[in-house]
């Protein structure tokens, strides 16, 4: 399994046979991205906000695309095929898995930005199980990942990275990627990040944009 890191929240996870593209959003794209996004089996969206879902570059593309209905509503352009929790996916050999998310709250959400129908997926190429939780406070689970792209940014709307360092070791993980840390105007706290994960012994790794992981 292969990951490309795009800003914010966005991952194109490239497998023997498949490419899943996950919320493809506002924040810092570039046209360029669009070359690599097009080549998409699927795209697979966790929320409505701005920053997971780019409908003016998406609604061009002849791809399949996945999320809740709340995202349906938002974006009437759009078709979306709506899932939920406990959903499968079949893609070929991979598996993806519709599970649990709880986005945050602050009073910036007032007026139309609170999230209400939030989700993860988990996806499994039958080597490797990558958890991607979307923008999630913590929450009990009894799932399971090789690896765990999550959130530690706080502000109310996420975890911070002490709940998150013992969220990814409830899971199992071996290895956290960091996502939802482009936005300038919410920075993450990285010496506390550093502090929590070393004090779990979680392996941690933050991707440049564009950049790749072999997994």
């Amino acid at each position: 399994m292969k990951i490309i890191k795009y800003p914010q929240s966005c991952l194109l996870i490239q497998t023997q046979e498949s490419k899943i593209l996950v919320d493809p959003g506002k924040l810092k794209y570039q046209e360029r991205f669009l070359d690599e996004w097009s080549e998409a089996d699927i795209i697979l969206v966790t929320h409505k906000h701005g920053d997971h879902i780019n409908s003016e570059v998406i609604k061009d593309l002849n791809i399949p695309i996945y999320s809740t209905k709340e995202v349906q509503d938002s974006y009437p352009d759009l078709s979306i095929r709506i899932v939920k929790e406990n959903d499968v996916i079949n893609l070929g050999g991979i598996n993806i898995e519709v599970v649990k998310a709880v986005h945050g709250y602050n009073p910036l959400l007032k007026n139309g930005g609170e999230v209400l129908e939030n989700v993860g997926y988990v996806i499994d190429d039958g080597n490797c199980r990558l958890y991607i939780t979307s923008d999630t406070i913590c929450f009990r689970n009894d799932y399971q990942a090789d690896v765990v792209a999550l959130p530690v940014t706080g502000y109310g709307l996420t975890m911070t990275s002490f709940e998150a360092a013992l969220f990814a070791k409830d899971l199992g993980a071996r290895l956290v990627l960091l996502i939802h840390m482009d936005n300038d105007k919410y920075p993450t706290d990285l010496n506390s990040m550093k502090i929590n994960f070393a004090k779990e012994k979680i392996n941690y790794k933050v991707l440049d944009i564009e950049e790749s992981l072999e997994i």
